[in-house]
């Protein structure tokens, strides 16, 4: 069973530490910590079909014309790009080839790395997937499936509105406190008693806002959205994971998913996998959420998330600032940028990225261990890699 410590490599030798709950997600605990989440945390597998993996061809380019622009205006290549942005995993593949696999840290291409808040698209995506069949109701109050949650601010939120960022859910400094140490991922405080989501939810006394607003990002929405998908299939969350995407997605490994102490997964941020089978995500999401032609996640679930996001709900939100010249929007856990060329993806904290780029049949899936959970100016090379390595391939 995890407990609040565990021995690292360094560790155990007497060279720094051991990574705990109180310092996982600092420097240079994470570089560890990220691929090794489930000896700190409790963890629920999900299961991969290991007689029915998607292969993917190898066709490895060059980058070595790469250049991009850092923050402090010095060009960096290709190999600079990777460890200024703290990279612990690149797999690009191009064309259903892979042309760039790059691990550093100790990873390998069997290692599972948390993706952090990159979770919140893959939920969303057994979300689609359950509601093309009848299971969820989108547009349902979330009270009507937890009754018990109906005294607190989340009372009139739709699980669309959930899914979309658009509830009017603001956590106060108190709530804030509260929810992290129920989600199980911080060491408990002297004065805190041993907590979970579930009585968090319940206890929740925020003053209520008016919902279907403009993005404002509360990752308790998706937590607690995996709840509800709970609730509605009478299946636990891992379950239904692996038997909606894992296993006819072919992943090559099995992932995992972080649990509170009462056991729920934590739908917001608690995914670990390899960087392979995050591209696979997106290669998925590139032709049209099918593999090889059998879908997985519903044609139309993948075009409503292109077509049907709020861009004014987006230009009136809280994030507006980091695209200042994008037309975007939020739908379903996806951020979608409408400018050409058109770009889907996920995205979470510490540097955790998958970008699906159908134009030029490009996917990029990114795992890091940045210090700082946002590190404005590694998110900013990031992003100015992208067209860089577009030219790069295109060339």
């Amino acid at each position: 069973m995890p407990t609040e410590t565990s021995s690292s490599p360094d560790a155990a030798s007497g060279e720094m530490p051991a990574a705990t709950l109180a310092n996982w997600r600092t420097p240079p605990f994470s570089r560890w910590a990220f691929q090794h989440v489930d000896e700190l945390i409790a963890t629920e597998r999900i299961a991969n079909a290991v007689d029915d993996f998607w292969p993917l061809r190898t066709a490895l380019r060059s980058f070595d014309d790469f250049r991009v622009r850092a923050q402090g205006g010095e060009t960096l290549d290709f190999a600079g790009f990777l460890e200024a942005t703290a990279t612990d995993a690149l797999v690009i593949v191009h064309d259903g080839a892979i042309v760039c696999e790059h691990y550093a840290n100790g990873m390998t291409a069997q290692t599972p790395h948390i993706i952090m808040s990159a979770s919140k698209s893959i939920t969303g995506l057994v979300a689609g997937i359950l509601a093309e069949r009848g299971t969820l109701n989108l547009d349902a109050e979330v009270t009507t499936l937890l009754p018990e949650i109906a005294a607190t601010a989340y009372r009139g939120a739709t699980l669309r509105q959930m899914l979309d960022m658009r509830t009017g859910i603001v956590l106060d400094l108190d709530a804030t406190r509260d929810y992290a140490a129920a989600a199980g991922w911080d060491a408990l405080a002297p004065d805190q008693p041993p907590s979970d989501l579930k009585s968090f939810y319940q206890r929740l006394a925020i003053k209520p806002q008016p919902h279907g607003g403009s993005f404002r990002y509360t990752s308790a929405n998706t937590d607690l959205l995996g709840w509800a998908i709970e609730r509605a299939s009478g299946r636990r969350f891992a379950q239904l994971v692996s038997e909606l995407i894992w296993q006819p997605l072919g992943a090559e490994q099995p992932a995992s998913v972080t649990l509170d102490r009462g056991g729920l997964a934590r739908a917001t941020g608690g995914f670990s996998m390899t960087a392979r089978d995050f591209a696979r995500i997106g290669q998925m999401m590139l032709d049209g959420g099918a593999r090889d032609g059998r879908a997985i996640v519903p044609r139309t679930w993948v075009d409503d998330l292109w077509q049907h996001g709020d861009r004014a709900a987006w230009h009136t939100g809280e994030w507006q600032k980091l695209f200042p010249y994008r037309s975007m929007s939020y739908r379903g856990g996806w951020y979608v940028v409408d400018d050409e060329p058109r770009m889907m993806f996920a995205m979470g904290i510490h540097g955790q990225n998958l970008f699906v780029d159908p134009a030029h049949r490009l996917v990029i899936a990114k795992l890091s261990s940045q210090g700082a959970a946002v590190d404005n100016a590694a998110w900013a090379v990031t992003h100015r890699a992208l067209p860089e390595l577009r030219r790069s391939l295109i060339a």
